[in-house]
């Protein structure tokens, strides 16, 4: 065998392989719930409403199973925000939202955590960044959406419910996010489909787009109108309520 074929196979066994990032998980929990489990182990659940979701298997309706880190609430319609007292004072785990309808929760100071747009707040690996929704929230504050920043440098963003507007350019130049949660339901209430897909298409470019808030209740549109709507776009993910993917 050549000296510098050996050198080479010498130097490849020296070095160590690069290790891989650890995993991000990913659970749809029905509607706009989902549990978020970041590389470093940290458990953020967002929107709980899971007791009261008919499409929330029965298993993952019983709030004592979870043992969040930190509890993310995109405002106080009861389809996001109907567990997340219970959920807290079973976990002791805080509340991350806006300012007025954390306080309203009366809850220790240890476990508010209120804030508005533009604010962070950190959990473990995870840095929770505030940022605006265009919909409503009534009681308390206003909506908004969440942007999770790993350790290692990927992002997930949950938009809460909302419609499209200009400032996710502004989303996506200060985090990338390389996960987005993406309401789709349209009926009266937020963006449909087909504007969700115009959303990604001129403002983000995401690894994986995982559609929420659809298919609960009759007014919002089903999973085939959601396949519809992005028929060309192989980041799409649809997942099933209960189901777990790893990014």
């Amino acid at each position: 065998m050549r000296p510098a074929l050996l050198g080479l196979m010498a130097l490849a066994l020296a070095v160590p392989a690069r290790a891989k990032d650890k995993p991000i998980t990913v659970t749809w929990l029905g509607h706009a719930a989902f549990e978020i489990v970041s590389p470093g182990g940290k458990r953020i659940m967002i929107d709980p409403f899971l007791k009261g979701d008919p499409a929330t298997p029965q298993a993952f309706k019983d709030l004592r199973r979870y043992k969040p880190d930190a509890i993310l609430v995109t405002h106080a319609h009861f389809d996001h925000s109907a567990d997340a007292l219970e959920l807290a004072t079973l976990s002791e785990a805080p509340v991350i939202g806006v300012f007025e309808w954390v306080k309203s929760l009366g809850l220790p100071d240890k476990q508010s955590w209120g804030g508005n747009v533009g604010g962070t707040f950190v959990v473990g690996d995870v840095t929770v960044h505030l940022v605006p929704a265009m919909h409503s929230s009534d009681p308390g504050g206003r909506p908004i959406g969440f942007v999770l920043s790993f350790s290692d440098g990927r992002s997930l963003y949950h938009t809460g419910d909302t419609w499209i507007f200009g400032d996710m350019e502004l989303i996506q130049a200060l985090y990338h996010p390389k996960i987005i949660l993406l309401g789709v339901g349209g009926g009266p209430f937020t963006e449909d489909p087909a504007t969700a897909a115009l959303a990604v298409k001129k403002y983000f470019k995401p690894d994986a787009i995982i559609p929420m808030h659809y298919g609960t209740f009759p007014p919002l549109a089903k999973e085939e109108d959601v396949a519809e709507a992005f028929k060309k776009d192989k980041r799409l993910q649809i997942m099933k309520p209960g189901e777990s993917r790893v990014f």
